[in-house]
């Protein structure tokens, strides 16, 4: 699960990179610091692994986990290799989703690569980008498809497939605005069309707008673009989340409630990335280890069993299943047990988010 977060040059990825991270990636005032794209592996945060491991009195805590890709800032002309360009798009066509951060907010010391703060023109700068590439790729698939249809009739449903993907494209919209079905997606799985991927904005704003950022006109403006083609956006300070990840247990509560937060900006575009990707987790729970396990939503029972090993789907019998609510409700195992809260699912059972699950198994 690999997120890559993108913006213009000197937006704060870099500052946020580290403040996800703590990974220490090199942040400067000049654009195309970040050239090679750093990597950092993260904890989703869940508490409910907290509460098991107390349970359990457990030994080792595992939590599910997401990549970020701190990717080079772009700018307009990387289509056409300006910039760091190419480079710049490879890796983006490398991750499964787009974090994408815009700037909202004012600093005479630190210089905007277009040099004024327009939050809507950068998201379109970057989008138009990631369109013109898009639209390269289907040009010149769009030529094999037509050569190949000369030859074979099944061809023309690519070919109608493509120049709709195509159309889109030039009308200004993502591919991902498309709805397509089972049978035309099958003629776009080896594109790794750029603006296929999920995209969620992050609007950095400075330290003096956090407490009243919903009601930024810069944040508004953010906000209602990502709802108008169904994603979200999240308001943070990029500077003053670097600054909680230094502190730990009541220090850092005690500098989330003097800013009025339940939670960081940054645990809460963590647990939305997972989100992002339609992923969701169920839980193992034991002495030896509580751990929190990554699958997509709507996954079967063997599938998941499958996460943990191999041998456990293919000899898979059934899964004794409880919810995590149960489970905390009544205390322990036994307690659920004789109220009959801990149920026998089979084959076609789906996982649910939070399902604490032991797999039954024969090889």
């Amino acid at each position: 699960m690999k997120i890559g977060i993108v913006g213009l040059p000197n937006v704060g990825k870099s500052t946020m990179f580290n403040s996800i991270t703590k990974a220490g990636a090199e942040c400067a005032n000049y654009p195309f610091c970040t050239i090679e794209p750093n990597v950092g592996v993260v904890p989703v945060p869940d508490e409910r692994l907290d509460v098991l491991a107390k349970m359990y009195d457990t030994e080792k805590v595992t939590h599910a986990i997401v990549e970020f890709v701190d990717i080079a800032g772009l700018v307009k002309g990387a289509s056409k290799g300006e910039g760091l360009g190419n480079k710049f798009l490879s890796h983006i066509r490398e991750v499964d989703s787009i974090l994408q951060v815009v700037r909202c907010f004012e600093n005479s010391n630190i210089v905007h690569v277009d040099g004024n703060i327009n939050p809507i023109r950068d998201i379109e700068t970057i989008n138009l980008e990631l369109i013109f590439s898009d639209i390269e790729t289907i040009d010149k698939r769009l030529d094999r498809a037509k050569k190949m249809l000369k030859a074979d009739r099944k061809h023309q449903e690519e070919v109608d497939v493509l120049e709709k993907i195509k159309e889109t494209l030039e009308a200004g919209k993502p591919a991902r605005s498309i709805e397509l079905s089972e049978d035309e997606l099958e003629w776009t799985k080896d594109l790794f069309l750029l603006t296929s991927k999920k995209v969620m904005y992050i609007a950095n704003v400075s330290e003096e707008q956090l407490s009243n950022a919903e009601n930024d006109e810069n944040v508004k403006k953010v906000k209602e673009y990502a709802e108008a083609e169904g994603s979200k956006a999240i308001p943070l300070c990029a500077k003053i989340e670097e600054e909680l990840t230094g502190l730990e247990g009541d220090d850092k509560k005690e500098m989330l409630e003097a800013l009025g937060l339940e939670e960081s900006g940054l645990d809460k575009v963590i647990k939305e990335s997972y989100s992002l990707l339609g992923l969701m987790s169920f839980l193992t729970a034991g002495k030896p280890e509580v751990r929190a396990w990554t699958i997509k939503k709507g996954t079967k029972a063997p599938e998941a069993a499958g996460k943990i090993h191999s041998d456990i789907q293919r000899g898979f019998i059934k899964a004794e299943v409880i919810t995590y609510d149960d489970l905390i409700n009544e205390g322990s195992m036994n307690a659920a047990k004789e109220k009959g809260l801990i149920r026998s699912e089979g084959k076609e059972y789906i996982m649910q988010e939070g399902d604490i699950v032991l797999f039954k198994f024969n090889v």
